[in-house]
């Protein structure tokens, strides 16, 4: 008589981890915004032949998102964002590359009416299960910001992106916009920074941080709503550019100078010792190389200046004026010699 030897059950292969797959992660992987403003800088001027609206907010100073006043008198919205994956888990990034997407139309006051997904996915190396899950990431959080989504494009890309084009709907009378900041006016953060040092360490070393997924896939709505209702007309997103960078353009095309309360900045937790750890993304680099000629560091340290320079994705608003929810991180001054100044 012969014993069967028991069946031992095959170990279950692990997940992919999508970070992996990708050169750079979520706002991280934009193009550096000094090259980015040479690549568009022809682009500017001109307009359509019999235009059916007219143009409220474009290219000029590096709005959010694109503003069109139409005949009967409303402003129609229009953006696009997309990314390669900020965390390992579908699900999670569907869900913050969508409310990535949708922070740009609450940016400039807008409310989103409806969004198409842009996928780009490696189909012979991950499976569609995956896509399926970032897609209903991205639906869930959009259908939490009572936005349709009706459909998209796909392509089969050797590295895998995510996003949404959203069209939305405004109050002419009542945008935010990058250039309208007035001295005088207190500088307010919406959400705390260091989700992109974070992202950076979880790509290298798998930790999660639940801290950095709740703020990114939490929308800029509410913010937004409070900045209309008060009446500011000056706002942006921070997002891969950094505090520093989105601060800057604001600066720039307001003309005015922006101080800079260091101490007052609000930050993740354990944001600084992924700093301190290493854990940096050379877009975060980069963004502080771009704004260090415009920069009064004061006594900030190279740490200080990092965090400040962090790539974001899905932060929160940079507003001028104070509302329910935000932090006042500064102040905006009259035009001096440098735009930024840190205390």
């Amino acid at each position: 008589m012969t014993t069967k030897e028991p069946e031992v059950a095959s170990p279950r292969p692990a997940a992919p981890r999508l970070t992996h797959y990708a050169h750079g992660g979520g706002c991280a992987c934009k193009i550096p915004p000094g090259e980015l403003e040479t690549v568009v800088a022809g682009l500017l001027g001109g307009t359509p032949r019999s235009p059916v609206g007219e143009l409220l907010i474009g290219l000029d100073d590096g709005d959010d998102a694109a503003v069109v006043r139409t005949g009967d008198g409303r402003a129609v919205v229009a953006t696009a964002d997309f990314f390669t994956p900020v965390v390992d888990d579908p699900y999670d990034w569907g869900r913050i590359a969508a409310a990535n997407a949708l922070s740009d139309v609450y940016a400039v006051g807008g409310e989103p009416l409806v969004a198409v997904n842009l996928l780009g996915w490696p189909r012979g190396i991950l499976p569609g299960d995956l896509a399926a899950e970032v897609l209903r990431g991205g639906l869930d959080v959009a259908h939490a910001a009572g936005c349709h989504v009706a459909g998209g494009h796909s392509v089969d890309d050797p590295e895998p992106k995510y996003g949404m084009a959203v069209t939305g709907l405004a109050d002419p009378a009542r945008l935010l916009r990058i250039g309208a900041a007035r001295p005088g006016s207190p500088l307010s953060l919406t959400k705390p920074l260091g989700v992109g040092v974070l992202n950076t360490r979880h790509k290298a070393t798998g930790e999660v941080s639940a801290e950095a997924i709740a703020t990114m896939t939490t929308l800029n709505r509410d913010a937004a709503r409070a900045a209309v209702a008060a009446g500011i007309a000056a706002a942006t997103d921070v997002t891969g550019f950094g505090l520093l960078g989105h601060c800057y353009k604001m600066a720039r095309a307001s003309k005015v100078s922006a101080v800079i309360d260091v101490a007052a900045v609000p930050l993740l937790p354990g944001a600084r010792e992924a700093v301190r750890a290493g854990h940096v993304s050379g877009g975060t680099r980069r963004n502080l190389a771009w704004v260090a000629p415009h920069l009064d560091p004061g006594g900030t340290g190279e740490e200080g200046l990092l965090l400040l320079a962090d790539a974001q994705t899905s932060g929160g608003l940079l507003v001028a004026g104070e509302i329910p929810g935000g932090t006042v991180i500064g102040e905006l001054l009259p035009q001096g010699e440098h735009a930024l100044t840190l205390r």
